[in-house]
């Protein structure tokens, strides 16, 4: 089966999510969380990909990035996988592949669903059991988001930065969205686009997707079959 075309628009954010093959652990410890961390960064910086929001779990990664080009977020990916499994592989004795094979991501409508997005992520330890509250877990974005301390490879996206007009009050601010649980339909919404590669916005969101990259993003109306003789113009339709 081929695969389905992955759409890049710069400037666009996406939520991505690479996972260890057969879901097995990719970090073994801190050290190879602060491994991940730095390539994350480092190629970050290199292709141009601006980080909103991350958690580093034992067996997956979530990130939320807007790309400056359309292979941005390609690239940055490659560079980290290249020198991570390099990386884990020798400190652990081991060989073969560790992830499962290429990431998942998909485009997200920043004016609806952004912050929605960084709270998911950011909150997978909690429902994951690990700790009561995201500040307690180390390897994420919250400390940025939500505590006003800064991380080098963060970067604020206009939407956190209109949330008040001092980084302090932003920071509180994004903190009260956590007062209440995600809607299971928003969860529902997330994780299905992540993971078929579907468009995470609501229809104006996806014309302008369509008007970007050429690509039919929305579901063709059935109509009456030609005849036959006929030419029928093909078209890719996304996903």
């Amino acid at each position: 089966m081929a695969r389905r075309r992955r759409l890049t628009p710069p400037r666009i954010p996406q939520h991505i999510i690479q996972r260890g093959n057969n879901r097995q652990s990719c970090f073994a410890g801190d050290v190879d969380f602060a491994a991940y961390a730095n390539w994350l960064h480092e190629a970050a910086e290199k292709y141009e990909v601006a980080l909103h929001a991350w958690v580093l779990m034992s067996n997956h990664v979530h990130l939320l990035a807007t790309p400056v080009t359309d292979d941005g977020i390609s690239r940055m990916m490659q560079h980290i996988g290249r020198r991570y499994v390099r990386h884990f592989n020798r400190s652990h004795q081991r060989t073969g592949t560790l992830w499962e094979g290429r990431f998942k991501s998909c485009l997200i409508h920043a004016d609806r669903y952004l912050l929605t997005c960084q709270r998911y992520i950011e909150l997978n330890p909690v429902r994951a059991g690990m700790v009561k509250h995201p500040a307690d877990y180390p390897w994420s974005s919250y400390p940025a988001n939500g505590l006003n301390k800064p991380l080098r490879m963060w970067t604020a996206h206009r939407i956190w930065l209109d949330l008040g007009s001092t980084d302090e009050q932003r920071a509180e601010n994004y903190r009260g969205l956590f007062d209440e649980q995600l809607e299971k339909e928003e969860l529902r919404k997330i994780r299905q686009t992540v993971n078929t590669g579907l468009l995470l916005g609501d229809d104006r969101f996806l014309a302008e997707i369509e008007r970007l990259t050429g690509c039919r993003v929305t579901a063709k109306k059935r109509g009456p079959r030609p005849r036959a003789g006929r030419g029928v113009q093909s078209e890719h339709v996304a996903p």
